[in-house]
C-alpha cells in the first residue's frame, strides 16, 4: 500500500512539476582513460544570449561592486559562459575544474548570520571558484567556510536567479553545492553523475532511488519535470558504453542530453511557453574541450583551452556565439581581444 501510494504521490509531482519546467540538466560521463566529461543543457522559456570568454591568469577581480567585497586575483586562466553580456553561467579552468550553474527553486541565500558577510555576486560566484581552485576538494574546502554573503541581480523582467551548482574535476569527483535558507549544503562524492533542479540534492536521490528499483529497462519517466529528466539521465549514463575516445565520448554524452533536454518552443496548451532547451556545452576535462551546441545551428564547435594564452597580461578572448550560425569543429582561432564582460552585480 506505501509503495502504492508514493508511486501515485511521485506520478502528482511529475505531472504539476511539468506545467512550470524550469531549468537544465547536467550529466557526468565516465569513460575509458581518465575521460570525464560534463554535458549540461540550458534550458529556459525564453532566449538568453550567451557567449564564451577566455581569461588569462593574474586578474585581480571582486565579487561585487559594494564596499567590503570578496576580492581576488586568478590563480588559473579559466574559459566562461556568459550570459547577458553580465553573468558566468558555468566554465572549465587550466587545471580541468568544471563548475556548472542550474535552477534552484528552493535555494535561499542568505540568512541572518550571512547578511555581513563579504558581498559576492552571483555573477562571479563560478569565476571565484575556477580562478582560485583546481581539484573538487579545494573548492569544498574554500566554500565550506562560507565567508561570504552571497546575491545576485534579476533577469529576464524579475526572474531570481535562484541557483545550485555541480562542481567537478579531473579525478571524476564531484561536488553539489545548495544553499538552504542561508546554509551551505555541499554534498560530494566520485558517483554524482546527475543534477536538475528541484527538489534538493538528497530528495532528488530518493525519488530516483524509487525508480532505480523498478528497473529502467521497462519503464522510465518520460516527462520535463525536473525529477523526471534526473531519472532518465541517471538511468541513460548508467547505461551507455565506456570510452576514452574523445569524439564518441562527446557523441554518447550529446545523445544523453538530447533524451533530457526539451524540445525547442515546447508548449503546453492553455499554459503557452514553459523553458526549452536554448543549449548544451560538453567540458572534456582530461583534454581541456570546451564544446558549444546552439539548438538553433546545425554544428557542434569548441574551444580549445590548450591553445589558449593563459599567461598573466595575456588579452581577455572573446567568441560571439550570435555569430556562429556556421562554425563546426575548433573555432579556438576564431575568438578575438576583448574588453571584460561588465558583471551583473
Amino acid at each position: 500500500m506505501k509503495a502504492k501510494f508514493f508511486a501515485m504521490a511521485l506520478a502528482l509531482t511529475t505531472l504539476l512539476g511539468a506545467q512550470h519546467a524550469e531549468g537544465c540538466s547536467r550529466v557526468l560521463y565516465v569513460g575509458s582513460d581518465s575521460l570525464h566529461i560534463v554535458g549540461r543543457s540550458l534550458d529556459w522559456k525564453t532566449p538568453i544570449p550567451t557567449n564564451i570568454y577566455v581569461y588569462p591568469r593574474g586578474i585581480k577581480k571582486a565579487g561585487n561592486s559594494l564596499p567590503g567585497s570578496v576580492e581576488w586575483t586568478s590563480k588559473y586562466g579559466s574559459v566562461y559562459a556568459v550570459s547577458y553580456e553580465g553573468g558566468i553561467t558555468e566554465g572549465m579552468n587550466e587545471k580541468g575544474l568544471v563548475v556548472n550553474g542550474l535552477f534552484c527553486k528552493g535555494t535561499v541565500y542568505v540568512n541572518d548570520s550571512t547578511r555581513n558577510r563579504p558581498p559576492m555576486s552571483l555573477a562571479m560566484f563560478p569565476a571565484w571558484i575556477l580562478d582560485l581552485c583546481g581539484t573538487t576538494d579545494e573548492a569544498v574546502a574554500m566554500l565550506a567556510r562560507q565567508n561570504f554573503n552571497i546575491s545576485g541581480a534579476t533577469f529576464d523582467e524579475g526572474t531570481s536567479s535562484t541557483l545550485h551548482w555541480g562542481i567537478t574535476d579531473p579525478s571524476g569527483k564531484s561536488a553539489v553545492v545548495e544553499f538552504d535558507h542561508g546554509t551551505i549544503k555541499i554534498y560530494q562524492g566520485q558517483d554524482m553523475r546527475v543534477l536538475t533542479n528541484d527538489p534538493n540534492y538528497p530528495e532528488m536521490n530518493a525519488i530516483n532511488d524509487y525508480w532505480v528499483k523498478k528497473g529502467g529497462s521497462h519503464t522510465l519517466p518520460g516527462t520535463v519535470s525536473s525529477p523526471d529528466r534526473y531519472v532518465r539521465a541517471d538511468f541513460f549514463d548508467r547505461n551507455v558504453e565506456k570510452t576514452g575516445d574523445a569524439d564518441l565520448g562527446v557523441a554518447i554524452t550529446r545523445s544523453i542530453l538530447f533524451n533530457v533536454s526539451v524540445p525547442y518552443t515546447y508548449t503546453i496548451q492553455g499554459d503557452g511557453n514553459i523553458s526549452s532547451t536554448q543549449w548544451r556545452s560538453f567540458s572534456n576535462i582530461r583534454d581541456r574541450l570546451y564544446y558549444f551546441d546552439v539548438v538553433t545551428n546545425p554544428g557542434l564547435f569548441y574551444i580549445d583551452l590548450k591553445k589558449c594564452d593563459l599567461r598573466p597580461r595575456a588579452p581577455v578572448m572573446k567568441l560571439d556565439v550570435s555569430k556562429s550560425k556556421d562554425y563546426i569543429g575548433d573555432v579556438t582561432h576564431k575568438m578575438f581581444k576583448s574588453k571584460p564582460f561588465t558583471p551583473m552585480y
